[in-house]
């Protein structure tokens, strides 16, 4: 299966990136394609189910996938957090590296079928999503 992998600088301290992170219904605002998020009552820790409805809008090769399962496989604070999306068969791994006390170095890694839109573009603008959402007024 294809591999994407993209990094960006975050003006925000790795904690708080992690905390952002952990409220689970979060991941509605900056991965691309979800809509919203029950998560169950473990929340991020390995192990946890999530129920995620997508945006459903079309795409060109296939036909929208408004709901499935977010499983986390991983989650250690405040370093790396893996999870699949069992519907679409993508498994994801973001990394954060403390680059200052106040800057993170997020790396999204997603492996994935092609045609539900896994593009080279794809992590980039997860990350471009959860820059705008995490990032603190620190001077860049």
């Amino acid at each position: 299966m294809p591999r994407v992998e993209a990094a960006r600088r975050i003006l925000a301290p790795r904690e708080d990136v992690w905390a952002f992170l952990a409220e689970p219904h979060n991941l509605a605002d900056w991965w691309p394609g979800i809509a919203a998020v029950e998560p169950d009552r473990r929340g991020l820790a390995a192990g946890a189910r999530w129920q995620i409805r997508g945006t459903n809008r079309a795409s060109f090769f296939r036909a929208p996938n408004p709901s499935g399962m977010l499983l986390v496989l991983a989650a250690a604070p405040p370093e790396r957090l893996v999870f699949q999306l069992t519907g679409e068969r993508i498994e994801a791994e973001l990394r954060l590296e403390a680059a200052a006390s106040d800057r993170t170095i997020a790396t999204l890694t997603v492996t994935g079928p092609w045609l539900i839109g896994l593009g080279r573009s794809f992590p980039h603008r997860a990350l471009n999503r959860l820059h705008a959402l995490v990032q603190t007024a620190a001077d860049s």
